[in-house]
């Protein structure tokens, strides 16, 4: 029964500590962006997308595809640095462990 209850105290000690892990990935964010720099992304890396800035120059009607395509380059990246250092964070709590539903 022993080696139960202090399962039960890590499992619970581990769930504070993942719990505590997302709440600071939920206020860390990254940046990234295209196109020169017109556009940038900052994205929060519990996966959200914080804010999206363009370069007013670069708005000219005749380059929306190639806007739409900065704005899509620009969030794809800024979410790939969030996810690394949401998965970093989190191995650090789980140490390595492959758990179920938690990533």
């Amino acid at each position: 029964m022993s080696s139960i209850g202090k399962m039960m105290k890590q499992a619970a000690r581990m769930q504070q500590q993942l719990q505590q892990v997302q709440a600071q990935l939920a206020q860390r964010t990254v940046q990234a962006t295209s196109g020169g720099g017109a556009v940038r992304v900052t994205a929060r890396c519990d996966g959200s997308i914080a804010a999206v800035k363009i370069d007013p120059q670069a708005l000219n009607p005749a380059d929306a595809a190639l806007v739409e395509d900065m704005v899509l380059t620009a969030v794809n990246q800024a979410l790939n640095q969030a996810r690394d250092i949401a998965n970093t964070e989190m191995g650090k709590v789980t140490a390595g462990l492959q758990l179920p539903g938690l990533m």
